[in-house]
């Protein structure tokens, strides 16, 4: 199959959208933990998603669920206890990732220099916003003291990349949906339906001649801010709970 549509760079994309621990109560509690990983393989070539990762994650440092995370999110308190450390479940996502390579040949060097085989497939991975990479998985590993898999480093924030594309701020995943005449499809925030319909969003904007490109890359210290990471993890932070709704 050739390589997507008008020279796409990656012919995979592999879309996250973490749910964590969330209150509304309007008292400070510490930094949101992940309790569901997804991951959907979208072929940048025929649209199809190909392969999905899933798992409910236990969250350690608050292990109960306020009741506006399950109002929010779906997920019940049983889900959650019944998951899995953070730790296990990066484990299990490698594996997932390894697999990948193995089979469908998907790469993420970054280096331009690297010389590409038609065998190698090109892959990047895709959020709604910097918040799920660049926010909540770093500074959970950060306080767990967890390996962080380096490939997560590098990703496309395709609300950022919706929003010079179109020339509109798109109100919402479903918002930008609807911008573009698709319905969403299952339960916003639950996190895999979240997934599947962002990469549904990112497979509209292909056809619609946009060239997917990484957009943040914790690897460069030019793409950082020049905040302290603390303020910068209170301003994203506060930029989520706009994210969600």
């Amino acid at each position: 199959i050739p390589r997507s549509f008008a020279g796409q760079l990656y012919d995979y994309l592999i879309v996250v959208d973490f749910e964590s621990t969330c209150w509304n109560d309007g008292k400070h509690h510490s930094s949101p933990e992940i309790i569901e990983f997804p991951a959907v393989l979208l072929n940048t070539a025929t649209g199809e998603i190909e392969s999905e990762f899933h798992a409910y994650v236990q969250p350690q440092e608050h292990p109960i669920l306020s009741e506006f995370c399950t109002e929010l999110t779906g997920i019940k308190q049983v889900q959650v206890d019944e998951g899995v450390p953070l730790k296990i479940c990066l484990s299990q996502f490698c594996k997932w990732i390894h697999k990948l390579q193995q089979q469908k040949k998907i790469s993420f060097a970054t280096g331009d220099s690297e010389p590409s085989t038609p065998e190698v497939k090109p892959c990047a991975f895709v959020t709604w916003s910097d918040w799920d990479l660049g926010v909540c998985l770093e500074y959970e590993c950060k306080r767990k003291q967890l390996l962080k898999p380096v490939f997560l480093n590098s990703w496309i924030d395709l609300r950022a990349t919706y929003k010079l594309f179109y020339n509109r701020k798109p109100k919402g995943l479903s918002g930008a949906l609807q911008e573009v005449g698709i319905e969403f499809s299952g339960r916003e925030h639950s996190g895999l339906d979240d997934s599947r319909n962002t990469a549904l969003l990112a497979w509209k904007m292909i056809r619609d001649g946009c060239l997917m490109k990484i957009t943040r890359s914790l690897n460069k210290r030019n793409l950082l801010w020049t905040q302290q990471p603390s303020t910068k993890c209170q301003e994203e932070l506060k930029g989520e709970r706009e994210r969600r709704h």
